[in-house]
């Protein structure tokens, strides 16, 4: 998981704690410690992929713009750093000659698919939860 899908995560699980409420880039940067400068990178990708809403002004910030159940880890990697995929094959840098008949290949696509999977059942929401369990168990 990239340093980007780990900060947009926690600003995600932010924002979903506080479900209905704009909140702003720098009270999110403080509370998750993210660089500002970084985050607010983050926040424009998650607006233009419809994860997050915006307003501007006084009482404006950010929000999560979909039920925290509705939005796994998946979607936001697949925002960050593109499809998960173990192993591309690749042998400096240009794909393997024996890609189509490797054996060993195929094992790890099918470990892709778990992986996949395992991230597909991930949810924002769920995350949430965990972190609640969390916070009332210390």
């Amino acid at each position: 998981m990239t340093r980007s899908t780990g900060y947009a995560v926690r600003a995600i699980l932010e924002l979903a704690q506080k479900r209905g409420e704009f909140i702003s880039s720098r009270q999110i940067s403080k509370s998750q410690r993210i660089p500002y400068q970084f985050l607010r990178r983050i926040l424009q990708e998650l607006i233009g992929h419809e994860l997050v809403l915006s307003k501007g002004g006084r009482s404006g910030g950010f929000k999560v713009a979909r039920n925290p159940d509705l939005i796994t880890v998946v979607d936001v990697m697949n925002i960050f750093q593109g499809e998960i995929q173990l192993s591309d094959c690749m042998f400096r840098n240009k794909p393997c000659v024996h890609r189509s008949n490797c054996v060993l290949r195929k094992r790890i696509v099918k470990i892709d698919e778990k992986v996949k999977n395992e991230f597909k059942n991930i949810s924002i929401g769920g995350l949430l939860k965990d972190l609640k369990k969390q916070k009332g168990g210390l």
